[in-house]
């Protein structure tokens, strides 16, 4: 690869001094490529470039307002080829009114925050209207865990061109989300942390959006924080573009200074400005049009689906082509052989927060469809007559799955609605109308059903959603999903961060290589006094890894997986050295009992609480399950001779559902209901240790 370095005497005084120009009416004649930093240049382009032409200036003491504004931003010819054919390419045209951008980052770099910020300076709500934070998440389990779990769309409108913005996930559990949301974009913001740089989602998006072709704004944020570095921060993003196989132009990367939650932005980390203006103009600048076939035949592919009580299903999409009307008959595609034909009923365009009906919409801007009950995430809305369909959304394989079954405990019916296994059957299918990275099949007997899905917490999201639907049932350990080829067993592996202070690295280190973790990395980040650790480990490693991770760090360590390959199977791996407290029949527990009990090990539940026999109550001290009976009374004889004792209990443990999901072990289930999670011992399966 090969990139052109401008000699010093190109950057002339006015080219320097004239940022607001050159943000409107780029000069293509004086344009400059990026200049990688001195680190950089020598490592991958020594063979290219003469000493005479390199400018030598540092890179973190050069004028980035100078380099920066007088850059042309280019888009990879991989854009230009995905629009189709070079016959029918001079027929396209972009749109320069409009502008589709997904903002991608790795988890808590602070996307919708940033989004947040956007949405305020564009005057999306009024200056006295009371709004919350992280507004994009509305889903109340994204404001519990303080995640984002759905792709949601906005639009702004900035000196007369309308941005749509699609905050997308940043856990890699939900990278299925980000993957069919790129179709519906020219450009993507990559947000990356000041002090952690690329982290392992900052990889998978930005391979995603570079495989699109799409035109890259770097937005290095939380440039305020105390040990903020960003000359490393952009040297490791450079070297990701590098080694992602990137094009020239897309190497060209724009890269803007960012405070979310201050809401200012600029060209250089010491020299902010009041407001995301700089942001924005290299939004316009940087990040093209969409590619559009006017006259063309309709094209809309649904890339998601919501669902409203009066409007039935909503499908969301980009319009590749035509123009798109309200009442219009359309076919519906899957295939030019698999088609059907609908009308559409209402449509509506995103303007600020929400979407606004329209009789309209040109090709290049992003819609919701009414009137098409059946729609599904993938299809294509074409012209009745002469309409053909767009490639199908390809996503990547699960790599974790869970049995899903009714259940089969004593308390079953007591709190949830739904407890059949045609409502459970019925509500999985569902899920899989929009969550195209999940997969769904029956197992081996007629209330067992089999969930695969991207990670744990996928499915865990899953789970959480249902019981608060009335979904009452039970879900066995999760296991990884192996594959053989040419007669080996291969089995996922991921890369696994660990941030954690250097007083408990050794207890992390230990833990990790005991899992069959192999470390290929570690660093010192910042002046925060934290080591960073990187692992290659199987994704069984991982199972029941966060909560040992964090008792071995007492509560500081920060864990980010992601899946990276499937690779040679690598043996047994322990996960739980304990075993289980496990009730000796029904009952209610009761103080007695339980002060007993708790010196066999640490209690899940406290006195007054219904149990049944096989319900795990604790985790015993030892290993192999242990059985209690956790609701014997104290005998009444003789009892004023006796003086009471006073009983003092333990604080008993509180576990969630993720929690209890990782704890249990292959002989063992959780039952999910809408007030309670509990564990117990499987019937069906073999007792072990006992």
């Amino acid at each position: 690869m090969e990139m052109a370095i401008a000699f010093r005497s190109s950057l002339t005084p006015s080219s320097s001094s004239s940022s607001s120009s050159s943000f409107s009416n780029p000069n293509p004649k004086r344009s400059l490529t990026f200049s990688p930093p001195p680190l950089l240049r020598s490592q991958f382009f020594g063979r290219a470039l003469s000493s005479a032409s390199i400018d030598k200036t540092p890179f973190h003491s050069r004028s980035r307002n100078a380099i920066r504004t007088s850059v042309k931003c280019s888009v990879s010819g991989a854009t230009e080829a995905a629009a189709g054919n070079p016959k029918k390419r001079s027929q396209l045209m972009r749109r320069r009114d409009v502008r589709n951008i997904a903002i991608v980052a790795h988890v808590d770099h602070g996307k919708t925050t940033l989004v947040d910020a956007m949405l305020k300076q564009a005057k999306v709500f009024r200056d006295n209207q009371v709004v919350q934070e992280r507004i994009m998440d509305s889903n109340d389990l994204e404001r519990e865990r303080g995640i984002t779990i759905l792709s949601k769309n906005t639009s702004i409108t900035y000196k007369d061109t309308k941005i749509n913005i699609i905050d997308t996930p940043g856990h890699s559990d939900f990278g299925g989300e980000v993957e069919r949301i790129l179709n519906m974009v020219e450009g993507v913001l990559l947000v990356v942390d000041s002090v952690e740089g690329p982290m392992p989602q900052t990889r998978f998006v930005l391979k995603k959006a570079l495989e699109f072709g799409h035109a890259v704004v770097v937005v290095v944020n939380k440039i305020d924080r105390p040990s903020a570095r960003p000359d490393y921060v952009i040297n490791s993003t450079f070297e990701l573009f590098i080694e992602l196989n990137a094009s020239d132009e897309q190497c060209d990367f724009q890269v803007i200074y960012a405070s979310g939650i201050k809401g200012k932005a600029g060209l250089s980390p010491d020299n902010l400005a009041e407001d995301l203006g700089p942001l924005f103009e290299s939004i316009i600048r940087c990040i093209p049009g969409p590619h559009i076939d006017k006259d063309g035949a309709l094209q809309l592919l649904a890339t998601n689906i919501e669902y409203d009580e009066h409007k039935g299903r909503i499908a969301i999409g980009r319009l590749h082509a035509g123009v798109l009307r309200r009442g219009m008959d359309v076919r519906v595609c899957t295939t030019e052989e698999a088609c059907r034909y609908a009308r559409i009923s209402e449509l509506f365009v995103y303007e600020k927060f929400s979407r606004v009906a329209t009789d309209a919409v040109e090709a290049g801007d992003i819609c919701a469809v009414c009137g098409i009950d059946d729609i599904q995430i993938g299809e294509t809305i074409a012209d009745k007559i002469s309409g053909k369909p767009l490639p199908a959304i390809k996503v990547e394989e699960p790599t974790v799955k869970m049995a899903f079954s009714i259940n089969t405990s004593p308390f079953v019916g007591r709190e949830g609605k739904h407890v059949t296994s045609r409502n459970l059957r019925d509500r999985l299918y569902r899920e899989l109308e929009r969550n195209l990275a999940m997969r769904v099949e029956d197992g081996e007997t007629a209330d067992t059903f089999i969930v695969s899905g991207r990670g744990t917490l996928h499915i865990t999201i899953l789970i959480e959603n249902m019981r608060r639907e009335g979904y009452e049932f039970m879900v066995g350990p999760p296991k990884v999903i192996n594959k053989i080829v040419d007669d080996k067993l291969l089995e996922p592996l991921e890369i696994a961060t660990v941030e954690v202070p250097e007083e408990h690295v050794g207890p992390v280190v230990e833990l990790l290589g005991r899992r069959r973790g192999q470390m290929f990395d570690m660093q010192g980040l910042g002046s925060e006094g934290t080591t960073l650790l990187k692992y290659k480990i199987p994704t069984r490693g991982l199972l029941g890894l966060r909560n040992a991770i964090l008792t071995a760090s007492r509560g500081t360590a920060i864990l980010n997986t992601i899946f990276d390959s499937y690779g040679p199977w690598a043996g047994d791996i322990s996960t739980r050295d304990q075993g289980s407290l496990v009730a000796f029949e029904d009952g209610t527990t009761t103080s007695y009992a339980l002060s007993s009990s708790q010196e066999r090990g640490q209690l899940f539940i406290g006195p007054g609480i219904d149990v049944y026999k096989g319900q795990i109550v604790g985790i015993h001290q030892r290993p192999g399950d242990l059985s209690l009976n956790v609701c014997k009374k104290k005998a009444a004889t003789n009892v004023r001779s006796n003086k009471e004792q006073t009983v003092v209990l333990d604080t008993p443990l509180d576990y969630s559902l993720d929690d209890c999901i990782e704890y249990i072990q292959e002989d063992e289930l959780v039952e999910v209901t809408p007030m309670s999670i509990r564990m117990c011992k499987n019937p069906k399966a073999a007792k072990k240790g006992r």
